[in-house]
């Protein structure tokens, strides 16, 4: 993002959440870096689904070494399943990265316009691959496209971090954290309010913060 957007960002949430405030403060300003190797991140979230960080890169990186660093979907499809579960896929992710490779190539998700379409319509095309679901599909929004907007209420993360920081007893469900947004006025921040909310829980993202 630009650093005019970052800037603008802060001041919103700052100015109408304290625990924005305080927490933008303790970590100073974040960044999202938005790229278009759309191909590549969806192989690392669903590679990376239930994994640590550090398992989940590691798998990846074996995986994209063996096509050079760059996988395209028609390797994908003509590697053995078994070559696939060697990097350390399971049964069932080797499959999934089949069915996103074979939905490129069929042109049943068109990933070249991505950039153009709304948050809902991404969602819908990306939830078509087997192993994709929505969360999977928000992170992408996030993390690649480097949309602002985007409020993950089923991250595991997410809703600890708002308990903890907010003061709740439990964690939160999706109407409970849809209200706390619209309480402290997110929009349209919602995704650098969420980077914040990750950070306070700990360093595993320390490579999208600035």
């Amino acid at each position: 993002m630009k650093n005019d957007s970052i800037n603008s960002a802060v001041k919103h949430l700052s100015k109408h959440d304290k625990v924005m405030s305080t927490l933008i403060k303790k970590f100073g300003n974040c960044n999202l870096q938005p790229h278009k190797q759309y191909f590549n991140s969806l192989l690392r979230a669903i590679i990376g689904q239930q994994l640590s960080v550090k398992a989940a890169a590691s798998i990846f990186n074996r995986l994209s070494g063996h096509y050079h660093h760059n996988p395209m979907p028609e390797d994908i499809i003509n590697t053995d399943h078994a070559v696939l579960r060697s990097f350390g896929l399971s049964n069932a992710k080797a499959k999934y990265v089949k069915d996103l490779s074979e939905k490129v190539i069929d042109k049943e998700i068109h990933l070249r316009n991505f950039s153009e379409r709304s948050d809902e319509e991404i969602i819908a095309e990306l939830i078509k691959v087997k192993g994709v679901g929505v969360w999977t599909a928000q992170m992408f929004l996030i993390f690649t496209l480097g949309r602002t907007d985007v409020l993950p209420v089923n991250d595991l993360g997410i809703r600890k971090a708002i308990m903890l920081n907010y003061g709740l007893r439990k964690l939160p469900e999706e109407k409970k954290i849809v209200k706390i947004a619209k309480e402290n006025d997110w929009h349209p921040y919602c995704s650098i309010a969420s980077l914040y909310l990750w950070k306070s829980l700990d360093s595993k993202f320390e490579t999208i913060m600035d």
